[in-house]
């Protein structure tokens, strides 16, 4: 299982990471610090979230042509 965390307090972060090399069954795979990355995988993850809940049935999504004409909407 993987998971995704935002330690939004960075004096916390030294203290939440040696408790985590304190488990032997979980692995510190990427630490991402640059502010611009985090954003991209947050909203990676929310995107597919939003797939996820459309795959069950519980989320409508923007077909392609509505994304478009979104678009150009707001261009003009």
């Amino acid at each position: 299982m993987k998971l995704i965390l935002d330690i939004n307090k960075k004096s916390r972060v030294s203290n939440f990471m040696e408790m985590l090399k304190g488990l032997d069954y979980v692995k510190v795979v990427k630490q991402i610090d640059d502010a611009k990355k985090s954003q991209t995988i947050s909203d990676l993850a929310e995107a597919f979230e939003d797939v996820k809940l459309h795959q069950n049935g519980k989320k409508k999504l923007q077909t392609a042509q509505e994304l478009i004409d979104e678009l150009q909407n707001n261009s003009n």
